[in-house]
């Protein structure tokens, strides 16, 4: 497909405009700044100043800060149809609400659904990478126009292979143990998987294996998300009482919310992430994959 053809939005003033631009000189396609002002009353105005008509559109927004930005991406999407777009698809590096995939108390909203329903109304397609699945098997039994799931495992474990020495990585928990020692498997390391109880959103009890020798490793901690930090920061602890003296924690989507970057650091570990999200420990870079799929998708 010839390069005009294919345009990559990214949001003015955004922390996800950098990955649009670097998605957009990977993938070939014209990049499209779409201005981004607010009235008074905090209603949002968009305003694309590029021609739309007749052109496949990707739409680069990370859906952390989720209630403003899926504003954005609906108006967004919906002003690119009105302009003409051939295609519009939805492009988030993090995918939100995937967490309340069931009505945990009575009268919750199962909001992935929800969200779901927007997209499929909205986007001819969307593109995210390594979003939380525990209920659902697949994106597809929510969204229904062929949802692309990308993983950024590669990229953590050749992050891991060229930064980090002797490393036995740990997944805190079953779910996050699929990457983990999908990690493992590259790197051709040590993994284990810890027990972990939760009692509340803050409170957390993780338990590593007492007979590991960790005297001469580097203990990493895989997760696709760090939010608040509660359960990172058990499995820190444990692995200090274990012998361990060099700790990293590395995720897809680095949220950290409540300070707890800082919070993880001051327990003694080093923390890095993608750039699904952008923060100050945001080393490990997505936007090859993310254009691999685009370029394959046009």
């Amino acid at each position: 497909m010839p390069k005009k053809e294919r345009v990559i939005v990214g949001f003015s003033g955004s922390d996800d405009l950098a990955l649009a631009s670097a998605i957009s000189k990977k993938a070939g396609g014209i990049l499209a700044i779409i201005e981004v002002n607010h009235f008074p009353d905090k209603e949002t105005n968009l305003r694309f100043k590029t021609d739309l008509k007749g052109k496949n559109v990707f739409i680069v927004r990370s859906l952390d800060d989720p209630d403003r930005k899926i504003v954005e991406v609906l108006l967004a999407a919906q002003a690119a149809k009105e302009l003409g777009a051939k295609n519009v698809v939805l492009v988030a590096p993090y995918l939100c609400y995937m967490r309340q995939d069931k009505r945990f108390k009575p009268g919750q909203a199962i909001s992935s659904r929800t969200i779901a329903k927007l997209v499929n109304l909205f986007f001819d397609g969307m593109i995210t990478v390594d979003p939380h699945l525990h209920r659902y098997k697949s994106l597809d039994e929510i969204f229904k126009k062929s949802p692309k799931r990308l993983t950024a495992i590669n990229q953590i474990a050749e992050f891991i292979k060229k930064e980090i020495r002797n490393p036995f990585i740990f997944g805190p928990d079953f779910e996050s143990y699929q990457w983990a020692r999908a990690a493992a498997k590259i790197i051709k390391c040590d993994v284990d998987v810890l027990k972990k109880h939760r009692y509340s959103s803050d409170i957390v009890r993780i338990k590593v294996k007492e007979k590991l020798d960790l005297s001469n490793k580097s203990a990493v901690i895989i997760d696709d998300v760090i939010s608040t930090g509660h359960t990172v920061i058990e499995v820190v602890k444990d692995l200090k009482a274990l012998g361990a003296k060099r700790i990293y924690c590395i995720c897809t989507h680095g949220i950290f919310a409540e300070d707890s970057l800082k919070k993880i650091e001051q327990f003694g570990a080093k923390v890095f992430s993608t750039n699904t999200i952008k923060n100050r420990v945001s080393r490990i870079d997505v936007s090859g994959i993310i254009a691999e799929e685009i370029l394959k998708s046009t």
